[in-house]
């Protein structure tokens, strides 16, 4: 069975169809953001050069998150509201500014959101979806809007409930998605025993974590080992497996070497991987885009 690389001729897959939010600029270790009405000002290891802050914006943003030298970090409020929504295409999120610099939505990934609704609606057929560490719901709703019977599993209640207001927001309630909270190898080692199959798998695993019982999660030992557990729940016809990594030094090659190895070997199909990112500023011709992590696709066709 044959496997194709797919070399994508871009250097890096990028999330340039947002209205609702832009990077307006970046330096000095921090990124100047626009999240609809709302400016924020949120570290990023990437920014590693210091360039001159021309913008006003850098000088009244409506919250700043100040990292710590020691780890972490607080966020500084000026007039920001506790939770407000902005939109992507049909999809609407609801944000608010939690711990560690988040708002409750990875905006890179709206390029991932794109690319899988493309494969549910280009099969032509009822189609199953497992969306795991899922978050806020991004892909899930990609997924369901697509027409995709989905999945949705994370360990965290707050987020999962986070996920349903997004769907609701998004008029997408009504669709087939069945909300866990669960932890996700546990959940993958019931379906295969229970014998459920998916035609679709997402995942976004964390760095590092800890399951229900002090399980230890560390993503340089522990992915590969579930990407091959996760596997053995694709179909007789699958469409694709996609992996998110935020993980600092895990290269997109290594995603596509484990996607090689646990998936196309045995199914044939594609593979590509790719830094992921978003424009910045109004340079967005392509000259300018920081890096937000990276993506794996294994695709049948």
């Amino acid at each position: 069975m044959s496997v194709h690389d797919e070399r994508n001729e871009n250097a890096m897959w990028i999330a340039d169809q947002w209205k609702d939010y832009e990077v307006l600029d970046t330096s000095k270790g921090e990124k100047l953001e626009r999240w609809g009405d709302y400016v924020l000002v949120r570290p990023d290891p990437q920014v590693i050069w210091d360039t001159p802050r021309k913008l006003r914006e850098w000088r009244s943003p409506n919250a700043y998150y100040h990292r710590s030298s020691q780890g972490g970090g607080e966020w500084e409020f000026f007039n920001l509201p506790k939770q407000w929504t902005i939109s992507y295409k049909e999809f609407v999120f609801h944000l608010k500014p939690f711990h560690f610099k988040h708002t409750g939505l990875f905006p890179e990934q709206a390029v991932n959101w794109d690319w899988i609704g493309e494969q549910i609606r280009g099969a032509n057929r009822p189609v199953r979806v497992l969306n795991l560490f899922a978050y806020t719901g991004g892909a899930t709703l990609a997924a369901a809007a697509a027409g995709a019977s989905v999945t949705h599993v994370d360990a965290s209640k707050g987020m999962v409930g986070w996920a349903k207001e997004n769907a609701r927001a998004s008029g997408l309630e009504d669709r087939p998605i069945r909300w866990l909270v669960d932890d996700c190898r546990k959940f993958v080692e019931r379906e295969i025993r229970r014998g459920n199959q998916y035609d679709g798998i997402i995942m976004d695993p964390p760095s590092y974590g800890r399951g229900p019982k002090g399980e230890l999660w560390k993503i340089e030992e522990s992915l590969y080992p579930f990407l091959r557990l996760c596997a053995q729940l694709l179909s007789e016809k699958p469409l694709f497996v996609l992996i998110n990594s935020y993980t600092t030094g895990l290269a997109p090659a290594v995603l596509s070497y484990m996607l090689r190895l646990a998936v196309a070997d045995q199914r044939g199909g594609f593979v590509q991987s790719q830094e992921i990112g978003v424009p910045v500023g109004s340079r967005k011709t392509g000259d300018y885009i920081l890096p937000c992590g990276a993506s794996g696709r294994w695709y049948s066709a």
